[in-house]
């Protein structure tokens, strides 16, 4: 999912330098909701993680 946040982003950035600001823009925000989307099964995984590992320690 990093990877598709990644390409989306340089999409925009190649579209900004093109002066296409309408795709620019669009990518740019669909870069930073997959990123945020990322983040957040990150912190999922991190504390389920963290969770099971206190329960297996005890």
């Amino acid at each position: 999912m990093l990877r598709w946040a990644f390409i989306f982003f340089v999409v925009s950035i190649i579209a900004g330098v093109f002066g296409f600001t309408g795709i620019a823009a669009d990518a740019a925000e669909v870069a930073k909701v997959l990123f945020y989307l990322a983040l957040a099964i990150f912190a999922f995984f991190l504390v389920m993680g963290v969770a099971a590992a206190n329960k297996l320690t005890r």
